[in-house]
C-alpha cells in the first residue's frame, strides 16, 4: 500500500545537503525520511547530519522557523535507509515554541527502534535585538590557504568508509593535524574552516551539522577510532553571514571512557553564531 505524502521540505534545490535532509509529511507530526549513505563514518550516519534532519522536521512542525536550542540523545546507531520522524508540540509561546522529535528505523527483525530523541526550542533569529555584550573572541586560526583538506592526507583516520568527507569542505588548522602525521599534540583541540563541498552557504540548519563535523578531538589526544555521540546540545545564537565558518572544538576531560567536546562556530563577520557541548564515548582503539 502506498503512503500519501505532502511535497518534500528541503527538496528541489541544487544543494546535496538540502536534498539529503528533505522530509516528507505523511500525516500531522509524522515525516518520512531517507538517511543518505553520503553522510556516514564507517557504517554509522553522522550525528550532526541527523540533527539537521530532525531540525528540519521540527522547523516544519513548529510555528517558529529557527532552532534556538536543540538537545539530542543518541540511543542507537542510525544506518542509511528509510526512517520516520515523529514530532510533537510541547508548548507554543509568542517568541518561542518547544517540541520533541524522535527518529525511528526498523531493525533486521522488523522491530521499530528509536535512534534519536530531541527536545528543542524554536524562535525567529531575524527578530533578535542587535545588543551583544560578550567577552568571547574568535580563536586564532591559520589562514584558510595554509590549512589542510582531506585531499592532503588520503589515508583515512578510521578504517572503513568516511563518505561524509566528500560532502564537506574542511580545512584543518596545521596546529591540529599532528594525529594525521603520527604525532598527536596531546591537546584536546580541533579547529577547521568549515563549508559544504557544493558551495551552499551556511544557515541555522547547517550549523547543527558544523558542530559535529570535524575529526574528534580524541585524535589529538592520541586515540583513533569511532567516537559515538551520547548527547549533544546546540545553541544557535544568530543567522550566519555568507562565507566559510570557523569551528573550534576543545576537550578538557577524558575520564572513565567518556569525553566532552565544547564547540564554538564563528561566521565570516566575526560573530559567534553557534555553541555546543556533547558527551561522547572515547575511542576504544
Amino acid at each position: 500500500m502506498s503512503i500519501e505524502t505532502s511535497p518534500v521540505t528541503g527538496s528541489g534545490t541544487s544543494s546535496e545537503f538540502d536534498r539529503d535532509t528533505a522530509v516528507a509529511l505523511r500525516e500531522p507530526g509524522v515525516y518520512d525520511v531517507d538517511l543518505s549513505a553520503g553522510w556516514t563514518i564507517i557504517h554509522a550516519v553522522n550525528g550532526g547530519y541527523l540533527l539537521a534532519l530532525l531540525g528540519r522536521a521540527l522547523g516544519d512542525h513548529l510555528p517558529h522557523p529557527d532552532p534556538f536550542t536543540v538537545s539530542a540523545h543518541y540511543l542507537t546507531p542510525s544506518v542509511p535507509g528509510p526512517a520516520v520522524i515523529r514530532t510533537e508540540t510541547v508548548r507554543t509561546g509568542r517568541t518561542l515554541s518547544t517540541g520533541t522529535a524522535s527518529l525511528l528505523q526498523h531493525d533486521e527483525d522488523g522491530n521499530e527502534v528509536e535512534r534519536i530523541r530531541v527536545l528543542a526550542s524554536y524562535g525567529d533569529l531575524d527578530a533578535l535585538t542587535d545588543d551583544v555584550r560578550t567577552s568571547a573572541v574568535p580563536p586564532a586560526f591559520a589562514p584558510i590557504d595554509q590549512c589542510f583538506s582531506a585531499a592532503d592526507n588520503p589515508a583515512p583516520a578510521i578504517p572503513g568508509s568516511s563518505a561524509i568527507a566528500d560532502r564537506l569542505d574542511l580545512r584543518l588548522d596545521p596546529a591540529c593535524v599532528g594525529w594525521a602525521l603520527g604525532a598527536p599534540s596531546g591537546k584536546g583541540e580541533m579547529r577547521a574552516w568549515f563549508g559544504l563541498a557544493d558551495g551552499r552557504e551556511p544557515d541555522p540548519l547547517s550549523l547543527l551539522l558544523a558542530v559535529d563535523a570535524l575529526p574528534p578531538t580524541a585524535f589529538e589526544l592520541g586515540l583513533k577510532g569511532w567516537t559515538p555521540t551520547v548527547e549533544l546540545t546546540v545553541h544557535v545564537r544568530c543567522r550566519p553571514a555568507p562565507g566559510p565558518l570557523r569551528v573550534a572544538i576543545t576537550t578538557r576531560n577524558l575520564a572513565g571512557g567518556f569525553l566532552e567536546e565544547d564547540a564554538e562556530v564563528w561566521d565570516s563577520a566575526g560573530r559567534l553564531v553557534a555553541q555546543s557541548r556533547q558527551l561522547a564515548r572515547a575511542p576504544r582503539g
